[in-house]
């Protein structure tokens, strides 16, 4: 049985300071609710510990979201784009070039899952997204489906899905977020983003927690059609920012 435990918050304790065998409560969490550190400096925030195993476990914490703004300038990570192929991009999903008319269904087509919910499908116009990002997405219920309108090139920032079970104590200690969305998850790391370039007539179909930027392009703006659930991007649609979390902004060099 888990056992309650009080922790006091001290002024000298760091907001995301990883407690170890300990979730801290997030503010976003409905989970582990939290009240305005502002208010008091003796509030208490509740955890409880996971039992000792005798082999490697996982910590998890759901970490406070700041609403406050950097005011240090952000470092720059420079990522080059590699074409995505078949090959490159097989950690992060699909991609998807023309077949035969008539070929029948096989492991080269998408495979999709769009059962938890009403597909959407539809052309999605983007305007002035220029080669940089500091924010990055993934969608926990769905494979998203992206591809630019006559072919031209576009880009993508993307890291492997990181979704997990909190009840699983094997493994690695890993820090562990609860989305909004009610999933968790071990947030992106810096080191971990990667950046593919997309051209000519394909698509690529992400897999299910792939974290994702862009689309990004060079041109005014561009035409992509794109396969989601109709409410996606209102209930599944969990957000890293970098610069709020990790004080760095992606720029592709290409």
């Amino acid at each position: 049985m888990l056992k309650l435990k009080p922790f006091i918050y001290s002024p000298s304790v760091r907001l995301h300071r990883r407690l170890a065998g300990s979730p801290i409560a997030d503010s976003s969490s409905d989970s582990f609710p939290v009240k305005s550190l502002t208010e008091s400096t003796h509030q208490s925030i509740h955890y409880f510990s996971l039992p000792i195993l005798p082999t490697r476990r996982r910590s998890f914490s759901v970490s406070m979201e700041s609403s406050g703004v950097s005011t240090t300038s952000p470092s720059v990570v420079k990522l080059k784009p590699i074409e995505a192929t078949a090959e490159t991009f097989k950690e992060f999903g699909q991609v998807i070039e023309a077949s035969p008319d008539g070929e029948e269904f096989g492991p080269r087509d998408a495979q999709l899952d769009l059962s938890n919910g009403i597909p959407r499908f539809y052309i999605m116009q983007l305007k002035d997204r220029s080669l940089k990002f500091s924010k990055i997405t993934h969608h926990a219920n769905v494979t998203q489906c992206l591809g630019s309108i006559g072919g031209n090139v576009w880009y993508l920032g993307v890291a492997k899905p990181s979704i997990v079970d909190p009840t699983d104590t094997k493994g690695a200690v890993d820090i562990v977020v609860k989305s909004h969305c009610g999933h968790f998850y071990v947030p992106p790391a810096v080191d971990e983003v990667q950046a593919f370039r997309i051209s000519g007539p394909k698509f690529i179909k992400l897999s299910h927690g792939t974290w994702h930027a862009g689309p990004l392009f060079t041109d005014d703006k561009m035409d992509f059609y794109n396969l989601e659930l109709n409410n996606t991007n209102v209930v599944d649609h969990t957000t890293h920012d970098f610069i709020k979390k990790n004080g760095v902004v992606f720029v592709l060099d290409d």
